[in-house]
Formats: structure tokens, sequence, C-alpha cells
């Protein structure tokens, strides 16, 4: 059966993207040398890395929470108890390449309050990056930012900890989703569930964009991310502070695979297009093949873009309103701001499928240039 083959080619892609997008702390952490100090630079002390701050006003409060949630992190911190400063929540793992390969528990880092030592190096967080210290956890800054050595972090951080358990939840669904085609035809268990979405994506994303001689060859990519982004951008909207497709090396590591696929699925044709496009004059053909060029690496740029920013924006606008129930000092406009709250809400429910369809659709249509058979009159 069709269903039950694309779900088997799933199960296999969806490794591949787990292994991909879990390196995705390589793309934004690279490993920077601090410079030589000058008589300018100050040192500061480790300080508690918390949004919440005395002296803050409401306003400054709210922004600084909304920059936090936003943020990857080296732990899950579900809350703060302020009576007690007590901070609930679990400790992921630390894995730095610094002299050697460091590995311990984030709890050492106490929420960003304390200095962590490994091995005779000591670490301390500074805006959720890991950067080198003394023992005191002396900071030097210049110009505002921190010059001390940032070591090469390949951190199980929020991020790739959910990347993980979203992987394995996928797996799990589909890999008994396929189980059960083999005692009927007739879908049962999550099968029920899958087989429509299945079909909609087959039917509605990948045959009209690619065509139904090549659509097959890509469908285990399509079902990948099309069933990863939505789910991943549903648990975005749960307190848990999960926001992988928040982050832009999450984004870029999908546009990237897009990228490599779609170049290496590129018949002559869809280069010829590129380089030397058919029926137009010799100089026209000079002129526009730079520009057709660039539009190859615009489109991966695109994609990673549209679906970082949308996502972004409707955690900013939701997590505003919110604020807005604190600063208001009216019944009327907390309980205005409580009502667009529910119905942003609501609306984020849709663009979390919204942007799954979108970023499927535009890959499918990427695909289908490269593989198009063009006839040349």
């Amino acid at each position: 059966m069709v269903i039950r083959q694309v779900i088997m080619q799933f199960t296999r892609a969806l490794f591949f993207l787990a292994v991909l997008v879990l390196i995705q702390p390589v793309f934004l952490t690279a490993s920077e040398h601090s410079e030589h100090a000058s008589d300018s630079t100050e040192s500061t002390q480790i300080v508690y890395q918390e949004p919440a701050q005395d002296g803050m006003s409401m306003k400054q409060e709210i922004k600084a929470h909304i920059q936090h949630h936003l943020q990857d992190g080296h732990d899950f911190h579900l809350y703060t108890d302020t009576e007690t400063n007590t901070h609930v929540g679990f400790p992921l793992l630390v894995i730095l390449l610094d002299d050697g390969v460091q590995v311990f528990s984030s709890s050492r880092f106490h929420h960003g309050e304390s200095v962590a030592e490994s091995n005779g190096n000591f670490y301390a967080l500074h805006h959720g990056k890991v950067y080198k210290t003394d023992a005191a956890g002396t900071f030097e800054m210049r110009d505002g930012h921190v010059h001390n050595e940032k070591p090469l972090d390949f951190s199980i951080t929020k991020n790739v900890f959910s990347i993980m358990a979203f992987a394995l939840m996928l797996i799990l669904l589909f890999t008994g989703a396929a189980r059960s085609y083999k005692k009927s035809l007739v879908p049962s268990g999550s099968a029920k569930f899958l087989e429509p979405l299945i079909i909609f994506v087959r039917d509605e994303i990948a045959i009209p964009n690619i065509g139904e001689k090549h659509y097959k060859r890509f469908m285990s990519y399509l079902l990948t991310v099309f069933f990863f982004i939505w789910l991943v951008n549903l648990f975005g909207l749960t307190p848990l502070g999960i926001n992988v497709t928040n982050s832009i090396s999450v984004t870029f590591a999908l546009a990237v695979m897009t990228f490599v696929i779609t170049q290496f699925s590129g018949k002559k044709e869809y280069w010829k297009h590129i380089f030397w496009m058919p029926g137009v004059p010799v100089p026209m053909k000079i002129l526009l093949a730079p520009i057709e060029l660039l539009g190859v690496f615009i489109k991966p740029f695109a994609l990673l873009i549209r679906l970082y920013a949308n996502i972004t924006a409707g955690h900013i606008v939701l997590m505003s309103l919110i604020g807005l129930m604190f600063i208001f000092h009216s019944w009327i406009g907390s309980t205005l701001s409580f009502g667009l709250s529910v119905f942003i809400s609501f609306i984020e429910l849709l663009v979390a499928a919204l942007q799954a369809y979108i970023f499927t659709m535009l890959t499918a249509l990427y695909f289908g240039s490269a593989v198009a058979e063009h006839e040349d009159h």
C-alpha cells in the first residue's frame, strides 16, 4: 500500500533530520578567542541572569521576561518562587570542547548565579551563553561586549532536548502506524489520525508541485518537515518555553537540507534555465544568469526567515498582550488584554499549522522546479 510505504520512508528520513538538526548549536556557536585586554578593559563579576530584577519598571520587567522566554537555555526553568528565591525546573547536560571535552550538569550554574568548575576550568553564563572565566566569575567587558574566551558549545540545550524528544515521538507514532497496516489495511490507532494528513501532503502539496512522476522520491522528506514543524510549533505555545523554530539555527538547518536536496536533484534543464535560458537573446542570458544564480540562494534564505520571523513575532505579540494585563490598572483594560490574548492564542494554533504547510509547500515547489522536464520552444 502506498501509505504504508510512505510511512516507512518517513521513519528513515526522520532519523537523518534528527541528526542534522541536533548539530544546530554548531551553526551559531563558534569558538571565539578573547582579545588582549587594553587599558579600557573593564571587569565585572557574574550576576544573576533572571529577567526580574530590583529597580526595574513593570515595562522593563515584562520586556526582560519576553526576551528570556524567547532564548534557548541550558536548563528548563518552569518558575521562580520570589519569596524564597527558589527556582523550579530541571537541568540539562553541558558539553564543551575546551582543553578536551568538558561534560557536566547545568545545575552547577544555579540558573546563572554561580560559576561552574570542570577539570580545573571555570565557566559562567552571560545572556545564555557559556564563557570561560576565573574562579570569581570575572567577565572582561569592552564596549559593552564580553571578551572572555568562548568554548565550542555542544550542550544539550532546551532546543536540542526538545528536538530529540519530538523526533522520538514522531518515530513512535509512525512506526506504530506502519505496524498497524501489517495487521489490516484498515487504519487503526495513530494511523487513523496520520493517514488523512499524509494523503493531504501527497495530494495537495507533493503531486501538484512536483508531479506524479517524481513526487515519491521526496515524500519522506516532505512528511518529515511538515509533521516536525507542526509539532514543535504547537509545543511552542505551551508554558514550557520550548521555542524550537524560534531559533534561527534550527530554521537554518531545515533550509540548508532543502537547499542541498534541491541542488542534488536538479536536472540539466534546471541548471540550463539558470545559466543559459533557452529562447532568450544572448546578451540577456549574460545579464540574467547572475540574477538566477542569486535566486538559488535567496530561496532557502526566504524559507528560514519566513518560519523564524512568523513564529518569533507570534510569541512576542502574545506575551506582550499578557504583559499588558499587569500594566493596566483598570478592570476594563486588563479584561480586554486577557480576551485578546485568548483570541491570539487560537490564531497561533492556526499559524502553527499554516507555517508547517507553507514551508512544506515551498519546499515541494523548489523540488518540482529542480526535476521539471521542460519542453523548449
